[in-house]
């Protein structure tokens, strides 16, 4: 147990990394953070990439708060307008933060149910293949952004529309050596999703869109050195957000049945393994905060027929560490 800005951090329930702070008052706490900024930063490294606040419901009222509360995790907190044409997913006190919802305008679809959808023990699938959509936010651009902060203003019924999180530390550091040796100094290709480059659509002979500076595809490294905590993690998405036309790894055979997607599938399947992921039932104003350098997520199906989910989102900036280093922002090319 630590402490932060005054806060227990406990331990994550029914899972080998993250921690929980329980708040009880959310703008008392976001003061209490940019008094000692530093701190809930500094708490994010030593829980492996995750926390989960509780009771930070005063940013539905206070947008800004989420704002607030983002900026010491980076030197910048992503303008939206600058870096996406998606206008209909701007949050309309600002475009700091967007709108994950199947409310209009967003009309963001529910993920699909994994087939079969539960597991035979009731519980929610979570490895790869049988669960898909795993991925790190951005990872199309160079650098991807560093921390993503969560907001269920809205979260759908607690049965439903949860968050699955995989710890990228914990899969690396339980590698079999010759997965790990074959991980270690691989470019994986990241393209933005629904382009045309995702699985489904060559397993489809869908056309490919044209691409711009924002989609990518860049090449980023398998395995990533975290340039705070010096501690190695599994970067790597799947399905939408990898290139399956020209990768998915850079020098290997590529396409939907090359020795590339052979590994992908290896690599996947071992890294969301339930002992490295953590599934999270939303309650209203629930804050996650989760290191894209280290951790990877994927979303879960909701009944968006029949009920509104309304999530908010802030992405960091600052720090993605020496392979970046000199490098123009991709997305100003």
């Amino acid at each position: 147990m630590n402490k932060a800005n005054g806060y227990e951090i406990q331990p994550l329930p029914s899972a080998r990394f993250g921690g929980v702070i329980a708040v009880v008052d959310g703008a008392a706490f976001v003061d209490a953070v940019e008094a000692a900024p530093d701190e809930l930063p500094q708490a994010l490294g030593d829980a492996d990439g995750f926390l989960l606040l509780k009771g930070m419901g005063a940013i539905s009222d206070d947008p800004e708060l989420l704002i607030r509360i983002s900026r010491p995790f980076g030197a910048e907190v992503e303008d939206y307008a600058v870096t996406s044409n998606r206008g209909n997913l701007f949050h309309p006190h600002s475009s700091h933060i967007i709108r994950i919802s199947n409310l209009p305008p967003m009309n963001f679809p529910a993920p699909d149910q994994p087939d079969p959808p539960r597991l035979p023990d009731g519980g929610l699938p979570v490895q790869f293949p049988q669960r898909r959509g795993w991925h790190t936010d951005q990872s199309f651009r160079r650098p991807p952004p560093d921390i993503s902060l969560f907001y269920a203003h809205q979260p759908a019924p607690r049965d439903q529309g949860q968050t699955l999180y995989a710890d990228g530390v914990g899969a690396y550091e339980a590698l079999p050596g010759d997965l790990r040796d074959q991980a270690e100094n691989l470019m994986a290709l990241h393209v933005a999703p629904f382009k045309g480059y995702g699985e489904d659509a060559v397993i489809n002979g869908d056309p490919p869109m044209e691409l711009n500076e924002r989609d990518g595809p860049q090449a980023q490294p398998v395995v990533r050195l975290h340039p705070v905590t010096g501690r190695k993690a599994l970067y790597l998405c799947e399905r939408e957000q990898i290139d399956w036309r020209n990768g998915p790894f850079v020098g290997m055979e590529p396409g939907i049945h090359g020795d590339g997607a052979k590994l992908l599938y290896e690599l996947m399947t071992h890294f969301t393994q339930p002992a490295f992921t953590y599934a999270h039932h939303w309650d209203r104003g629930d804050l996650v905060i989760y290191d894209n350098r280290c951790t990877i997520h994927s979303g879960t199906w909701f009944d968006a027929e029949h009920v509104a989910r309304d999530m908010w989102r802030t992405t960091v900036w600052g720090n993605p560490g020496p392979a970046y280093e000199g490098e123009q922002r991709s997305w100003e090319a």
